[in-house]
């Protein structure tokens, strides 16, 4: 079924999903020294919420995650200031010219970085709305890593800084941060990418309709190019939710 988006042509019915399933094994990924979520049956005395236990018509299931910690999911600024802002108010719009670039971040000292020149280079001309940035090496263990105290690759603030003079409004990345796990709280790139110079006090040009979506795994045989991106989530009340970013080939 093709669509037209912005006088872009699209087909929906190849969908390149790059979100990573959350489940309750040791299969999921997860972040910031929590432990894998879980997801069972309802119990109520003698009944249990699962069909194949013979005792109830329908399976019944409590789930109990963190979207920053067990999977793909989208942020907005709230997740980095004092008052509440809630992604399912900043993010009203779904679909977006994206750019899909490939980098292997940079060893500095201890650290793996993402460069602004890196970002440059990969992006060219290209103005999208979203960029997906793809790390190199792009191990299929992304998947399935427990991040927790791995120091893992995180983007520099003079690149989360270019991205935004870029004009673009949502990054996406195969990371569990855009920032350095322990940075004594400093969250630079987050603050360079939403524009959020207090978060006590958040300034008025703050970037309020931008999101960062993070732990994202895209094949390898999805090529570098431009696609339309339909980015959705959950609607969560809440900084973050658990998100399903979808690709779609430009049709030439």
């Amino acid at each position: 079924m093709k669509a037209t988006i912005n006088n872009i042509q699209i087909d929906l019915s190849k969908p390149i999903d790059i979100s990573i399933p959350l489940t309750n094994n040791e299969q999921n990924p997860i972040a910031w020294y929590q432990n894998a979520p879980e997801i069972a049956p309802v119990t109520m005395g003698d009944w249990i919420g699962k069909v194949s236990e013979g005792k109830s018509s329908t399976n019944f299931n409590n789930i109990f995650f963190n979207p920053h910690a067990h999977g793909t999911h989208t942020e907005c600024l709230g997740h980095i200031t004092r008052d509440f802002y809630s992604i399912n108010h900043c993010l009203k719009q779904f679909f977006f010219t994206a750019e899909l670039i490939s980098v292997e971040p940079k060893n500095v000292g201890e650290d793996l970085i993402i460069i602004k020149e890196q970002i440059e280079l990969a992006l060219g001309e290209n103005s999208p709305e979203a960029i997906i940035i793809r790390t190199l090496p792009n191990s299929e263990s992304k998947k399935h890593l427990n991040y927790s105290n791995t120091n893992p690759p995180y983007l520099e603030e003079a690149a989360a800084i270019f991205i935004r003079e870029k004009g673009i409004q949502h990054l996406l990345i195969d990371l569990p941060s855009v920032d350095k796990e322990h940075d004594e709280g400093k969250l630079l790139a987050h603050k360079a990418f939403w524009n959020v110079k207090d978060v006590n006090q958040v300034n008025k040009d703050a970037r309020f309709n931008c999101t960062i979506t993070e732990m994202i795994y895209v094949n390898d045989d999805v090529i570098d190019e431009s696609y339309i991106l339909n980015l959705q989530f959950a609607s969560f009340e809440n900084d973050a939710s658990p998100s399903k970013p979808v690709l779609y080939k430009i049709e030439k």
